[in-house]
């Protein structure tokens, strides 16, 4: 054994300084088809360059995203710019990009799109052939790996969601030698169960990994399955041509699980709102009911032909009042008129006037005399009186 002994941070440091030493890894280009590639929250981006069957792993920090003119996605062939250094910490290297040119579409893509032209073309992805997806499943199937993050988001939203669903689980290979045989063989197996649904995905990853849902065999077992089904193949941006061939496309696993099973909590709040609603309504019927039996109760009572007597006889009474008054208001009318009218013919009395020292004179044929025209001298009349009357000769007459 060799008596110098170093520590692995010794020996990370002393490679980092060999590559910062080395003028090439400053100002590199490399090529190659991009691979699991992710835009972080921080606006990093992470992804892989590929090649043949070698591989290295790249980052392009926020601050020289202006070198990237287009959205990067999986299977774009690129040309990267930049720096290969050593991160010490993990003693692994890296690209550093400070540009990415677009230098075209990688391998797998044109496969994919290949692939997509031609069975969309034959009509397997055709709107016309989907089957719809029952509301109220209650056996499902799945078509993913035993283990892994996907069939437990599965199990734990379908438990939450729903209990008494039945989930029948068929344990595939989903990436590697034999995947493509192992998810075909789990489709046709759990489709002649006669389930209500069926869920075939896997959890995320590179294209490369989900790649057994771009194979042809994959997407006829599905377009050919009598079973609805619901793919659920990686993450939401993820895309393969399985998500086409299916009847339902879920973005994820855990929106599989949403979307085949029926979530029971709001089934039982809309029953207890239904039933709620039915015990408001039936309260107000029976108090409508209850109204109207004391509307018509009354109406009874009031047509009775006691309650009509009673009525008459009250209205009688009322007129009765009513006449008296209507005549005491006459006679305190009349009454008040003729004292008017008495005052008034008092005012206009002779005999008041008699009284004030006037007196009443009329010839001896009883005419009343109003002027001295109608007298002469030695003419004979009356001279009416308060008290009595008296005769007078005209002696003189003066005008």
């Amino acid at each position: 054994m060799t008596k110098n002994v170093y520590g692995v941070s010794q020996v990370n440091r002393y490679i980092k300084n060999m590559f910062a030493q080395d003028f090439m890894m400053h100002q590199i280009c490399v090529k190659g088809e991009v691979s699991n590639c992710k835009y972080h929250s921080s606006g990093h981006i992470y992804f892989t360059l590929k090649e043949g069957g070698s591989a290295m792993n790249a980052v392009m920090f926020a601050g020289n995203r202006k070198g990237l003119s287009f959205q990067m996605k999986d299977g774009d062939e690129v040309q990267v710019a930049g720096s290969i250094e050593v991160y010490e910490r993990d003693g692994r290297y890296q690209l550093y990009a400070r540009q990415i040119d677009h230098a075209g579409e990688g391998d797998l893509y044109m496969r994919f799109q290949r692939l997509k032209q031609e069975l969309e073309e034959m009509g397997m992805f055709a709107p016309e052939y989907k089957k719809p997806i029952p509301k109220y499943a209650k056996r499902v199937g799945i078509v993913t790996a035993p283990t892994g993050a996907a069939i437990q988001d599965i199990r734990n939203i379908a438990a939450r969601r729903n209990p008494y669903v039945q989930l029948i689980l068929y344990p595939a290979l989903v990436q590697g030698e034999g995947s493509v045989e192992s998810v075909v063989k789990g489709i046709h197996t759990l489709d002649a169960m006669g389930l209500d649904v069926l869920i075939v995905g896997r959890g995320g990853g590179s294209i490369e990994d989900l790649w057994t849902f771009n194979e042809e065999a994959v997407a006829r077992a599905v377009f050919d399955c009598e079973t609805p089904v619901i793919s659920a193949v990686g993450h939401e941006t993820d895309t393969t041509i399985t998500d086409y061939a299916a009847d339902l496309r879920a973005p994820t696993p855990s929106a599989a699980a949403e979307l085949a099973v029926y979530d029971v909590r709001q089934q039982i709040e809309l029953l207890n709102g239904m039933g709620m609603r039915l015990n408001s309504m039936m309260r107000r019927s029976i108090q409508l009911a209850r109204s109207h039996s004391g509307t018509l109760k009354a109406r009874l009572q009031q047509r009775s032909p006691k309650n009509r007597l009673n009525e008459q006889r009250q209205y009688a009474g009322e007129l009765e009042m009513r006449m008296a008054y209507r005549m005491q208001r006459l006679l305190d009318a009349r009454r008040s008129r003729m004292q008017l009218l008495a005052a008034h013919l008092e005012d206009v009395s002779p005999l008041k006037r008699l009284g004030g020292g006037y007196a009443y004179v009329k010839d001896e044929k009883g005419k009343g005399l109003c002027t001295i025209r109608q007298i002469s001298p030695d003419d004979i009349i009356d001279i009416v009186l308060k008290d009595g009357a008296a005769k007078a000769k005209i002696s003189d007459i003066k005008v």
